[in-house]
């Protein structure tokens, strides 16, 4: 059976969590909001691999998360490529980078994401608009895309609607629309299912072949009907899973799953097979040790 993969876990340990969540006013209420006060508390990576064996999750992919505050304009989280990969070197054949981009960098980020896939082996890229107010379209945006498209690799974008104060339109799922005539080869990852505009979303990864749906941020049970009759059918392989722990706990997604009627192979495709596609592992040599995944 295929490795399966979590396409977007937050840096998971303990002082990590605690500054996201417990230094940021934004995000204290989310704790209350989603009841995250046992997941927020994190892991050690040692812990956090015990967690993932017992849901059966082979792999994740953690960004080094750049998120700023919209309306009172301070970083809630500015992870360096240096603290990822601490984590990440731990355990290299289970947990992978991906670089997080401030749009307003200009060529300094982008040689940063060029160093963070070259020296240090992050697999992807990561954006976060809705702090910035910069749209998922804006220019400031097309160097990075380009670059993604040069180094080979995907990226992967919050859209829909965000839970802070923030504004949720520069995520809006038809904005990829010219992203994606512009940059057909560009492997394009809108991760939170798109709500509340997963129509829209899912016909963006209908209509291009290099724009996939993440379902991170959401857990099964809430996922739209649409959005699971997509993965079920003409969506096959286009659709991958992820988490957004600690919002979303891997347990509960597992057991969530069960019932939301997925044929075997949609299922396969769900937590593999759409994640090969985007990262590539197998071409890069990045194989896991072991297989758990098991069908619902």
């Amino acid at each position: 059976m295929e490795p399966v993969t979590d396409i977007w876990v937050n840096l998971f340990t303990p002082p990590a969590l605690h500054h996201l969540y417990y230094d940021n006013p934004e995000l204290t209420h989310v704790v209350e909001w989603l009841n995250l006060h046992e997941r927020v508390r994190g892991h050690e990576p040692d812990e956090f691999i015990e967690v993932l064996d017992a849901s059966g999750i082979d792999r994740i992919v953690i960004p080094s998360f750049k998120m700023w505050s919209y309306r009172d304009h301070y970083w809630m989280w500015q992870l360096s490529t240096e603290e990822v990969q601490e984590v990440i070197a731990q355990h290299p054949t289970r947990m992978f980078g991906m670089e997080g981009i401030d749009p307003r960098d200009g060529l300094p980020g982008l040689r940063r994401l060029e160093r963070a896939v070259k020296e240090f082996g992050f697999i992807g890229a990561h954006y976060h608009s809705h702090g910035f107010g910069v749209a998922i379209d804006d220019p400031r945006m097309f160097p990075y895309y380009a670059k993604c498209a040069e180094l080979d690799i995907p990226i992967v974008v919050q859209i829909g609607h965000s839970a802070e104060l923030m504004p949720s339109a520069t995520g809006r799922p038809i904005l990829i629309d010219m992203i994606a005539i512009h940059f057909p080869e560009l492997r394009f990852v809108a991760a939170h299912t798109g709500w509340p505009w997963t129509d829209e979303l899912v016909a963006m990864a209908w209509k291009h072949e290099n724009v996939f749906i993440g379902t991170s941020g959401h857990a099964p049970r809430y996922w739209d009907e649409k959005l699971v009759a997509f993965i079920n059918g003409r969506g096959r392989g286009k659709v991958a899973f992820g988490t957004d722990f600690p919002v979303v706990a891997h347990s509960d997604a597992i057991e969530q799953l069960k019932v939301l009627g997925l044929k075997e192979k949609a299922y396969t495709e769900l937590m593999s097979g759409a994640a090969e596609r985007i990262f590539r592992f197998q071409e890069k040599g990045l194989a896991p040790t072991a297989s758990s995944l098991a069908t619902p």
